[in-house]
């Protein structure tokens, strides 16, 4: 059995797509249609009961679900892929430390941009994405001056730290304000579409 992956395009499947790309890893790949709501059907929730992208079966038939979490257990499951730096040292801290922020910080932003009137109750919906979208952007200014490669976050070279940051960055709809404030970023993530490894994952996703 080979690895099951449940997303959709420009999802957080795409973090893991990337992960398994990168590391050689081959999968099998499995369309939810954000678009038809398909994360919400029965059928799905009978393998992600938070009813949301990504899922991954792994080839022990395990079920994984959060990106963050599938992305670490593929570096754990693999380390010949070198994913992340080694154990122990202090380039992993920092990857580490950085993945959770932008996994706590700035992930979760996303569904309260894209989807306001779940959160606005009787308010204003678009207050709301408003609000989501400024600390969005106060956030990312956070990471981008953490950027301490050439153009990878960590000053080491590549790791998953970039391919994370490179698909978060992407939504929100923010795009002209990532231009001119997030130049660092955008630098990771034209080196994320041109890699090797990851450049064909990338131009599916991204174009």
């Amino acid at each position: 059995m080979t690895y099951i992956v449940y997303g959709n395009r420009r999802s957080g499947s795409c973090i893991v797509e990337l992960a398994l790309a990168e590391a050689g890893i081959p999968f099998e790949l499995r369309d939810v249609s954000l678009e038809h709501d398909a994360q919400r059907d029965d059928e799905y929730a009978a393998i992600n009961p938070a009813r949301k992208v990504p899922a991954v079966l792994t080839p022990a038939g395990e079920t994984l679900t959060e990106t963050l979490a599938i992305a670490l257990t593929l570096d754990e499951r693999h380390p010949q892929a070198g994913l992340l730096p080694p154990h122990g040292s202090p380039e992993r801290v920092r990857a580490l430390r950085w993945l959770c922020f932008i996994g706590t910080e700035l992930y979760p932003l996303v569904e309260i941009s894209d989807y306001p009137e779940r959160f606005a109750g009787e308010g204003d919906a678009a207050a709301v994405r408003d609000q989501a979208r400024a600390h969005w952007r106060r956030r990312w200014s956070v990471v981008e001056a953490q950027v301490a490669g050439d153009p990878w976050l960590l000053a080491s070279g590549f790791s998953l730290l970039d391919l994370y940051a490179a698909v978060v960055s992407r939504w929100t709809r923010q795009t002209a304000w990532r231009a001119r404030g997030l130049p660092r970023i955008e630098a990771i993530a034209r080196g994320v579409a041109t890699r090797a490894a990851t450049a064909d994952t990338w131009q599916r996703h991204f174009g």
